[in-house]
């Protein structure tokens, strides 16, 4: 595989890594060549990005060799084995310490520009470089990132040596990389483009993905402050039913939350969900379908025609209130009732997300759906997994079935629902409209 420059590299490799953007993880570039494509990276994820500036201790009779690594906020990584064999001394350790610490002081302040260093405790942190050759400064770099309190190290390069590629996957938690040839002599080779990466160049990408970064929180800010959250009722086929209705300043679309167990608005993952959808600058209503005396009775939450049947006069009222295109976020069985609901003549109704759905409860209302239709499952969801599977055959919609590696049913494990939750938002933004996405 060959890349136009650091750029293409980058660009090519944040699509290998996008799995990774529920985690929220940070980017750290090796300066220096690594950081153009880094910043590629952190832009496509969404992420922060930031140097990470390490210092090999050599040996002070043999420098190839070294016997460990240092790196910001006093992160020290020692080869006892190594210093043992070499005969090294304590006062021959703290001398190269020493030196190589003045040495980082001076470029992490070169390349941040006294911005201070992103703090790492507990965060998924994915290193890059352009490529890898023998593997030492990125083994060493991973090794600081660990001990400064990363609870997930991931190393990416577009190109590496298989050897390296062999040794590193065994001192970190993933290593993704895009080509690893059999014959490998350097780095460059790969390239069209391999000019050297200045300093200059380094400091203006990082000052770039901070600017971005300020403008990103800033826009968060002010959707939440213009967002207008109010308590409604909802009328539907008489029964007067309580809602949440979120409107952030200037939302062209609105989607509608079906949940199984008719209490909607008060599910933490549908909250968690409708929070993402509106930071997307997407309205967004969580209403129980059911009354709390009609939920005692478990039958009502199977009662796929009545819930399909108030979720669809509830829609046809907003649509009147709101003319702005209306999409379904779909639950358990609350997902059959929005896809009942989409395939009734007179319901305005522009996507359907289901989340670990029961579709096959639907029933033969399937092939009239023709809302396009995205169903998320859990990996570890087998039963539900098979039923979407075959709902979707039935489908004659535009639609398309996403898996959640490790889930299981209720999206519980770590950064689940956030993968839950940018899926849907990418569905109903690119369905509802122009109108749907934010400036």
């Amino acid at each position: 595989m060959l890349f136009t420059d650091r750029t293409d590299a980058g660009r090519r490799l944040a699509l290998a890594l996008r799995r990774l953007k529920p985690e929220g993880p940070v980017v750290l570039g090796l300066p220096r060549g690594g950081v153009p494509v880094a910043f590629e990276v952190a832009r496509a994820l969404g992420a922060p990005l930031d140097v990470v500036v390490v210092r090999k201790l050599g040996v002070p009779y043999h420098r190839e060799l070294g016997f460990g690594a240092i790196g910001e906020g006093g992160a020290r990584v020692i080869s006892d084995d190594i210093v043992r064999r070499s005969g090294l001394r304590e006062e021959d350790l703290v001398a190269v310490e020493r030196a190589e610490e003045a040495e980082l002081e001076r470029r992490a302040r070169r390349f941040r520009d006294d911005r201070p260093r992103l703090a790492l405790d507990g965060r998924t942190v994915v290193v890059v470089d352009d490529g890898i050759a023998t593997g030492a400064t990125a083994a060493a770099a991973c090794e600081v990132v660990r001990a400064q309190g990363a609870a997930r190290v991931v190393l990416a390069a577009p190109v590496a040596a298989p050897d390296a590629v062999a040794r590193l996957s065994t001192e970190v938690d993933d290593v993704v990389c895009l080509s690893v040839p059999q014959v490998f002599r350097a780095v460059g080779e790969w390239y069209e483009n391999f000019t050297q990466t200045s300093d200059e160049e380094v400091v203006a990408l990082l000052a770039r993905a901070a600017q971005a970064g300020e403008g990103v929180a800033k826009k968060t800010a002010e959707v939440r402050e213009a967002a207008e959250v109010r308590e409604v009722e909802v009328d539907a086929g008489g029964v007067r039913l309580a809602g949440d209705l979120t409107l952030p300043e200037g939302a062209g679309a609105v989607v509608m939350f079906a949940h199984g167990s008719g209490s909607s608005r008060h599910s933490p993952r549908n909250r968690s969900v409708a929070a993402a959808l509106n930071r997307a600058g997407l309205g967004t209503l969580l209403f129980d379908l059911l009354t709390p005396a009609e939920e005692a009775d478990r039958a009502n939450v199977f009662d796929i025609g009545t819930l399909a049947g108030r979720l669809g006069d509830a829609t046809r009222r907003l649509h009147r209130r709101l003319s702005v295109p209306i999409g379904y976020f779909g639950a358990s069985t609350g997902a059959a009732a929005a896809l009942r609901a989409a395939a009734s003549a007179g319901t305005e109704v522009g996507a359907v997300v289901s989340r670990g759905g029961r579709p096959d409860l639907a029933g033969p209302r399937l092939g009239d759906v023709r809302a396009p239709t995205l169903l998320v499952v859990g990996g570890r969801d087998p039963l539900v997994l098979d039923l979407n599977r075959k709902a979707q055959a039935e489908l004659r919609c535009e639609n398309r079935l996403e898996i959640v590696p490790g889930a299981t049913h209720l999206f519980e494990e770590p950064g689940a629902l956030d993968e839950v939750a940018e899926l849907a938002r990418i569905w109903f933004t690119r369905h509802l409209g122009p109108s749907a996405r934010p400036g």
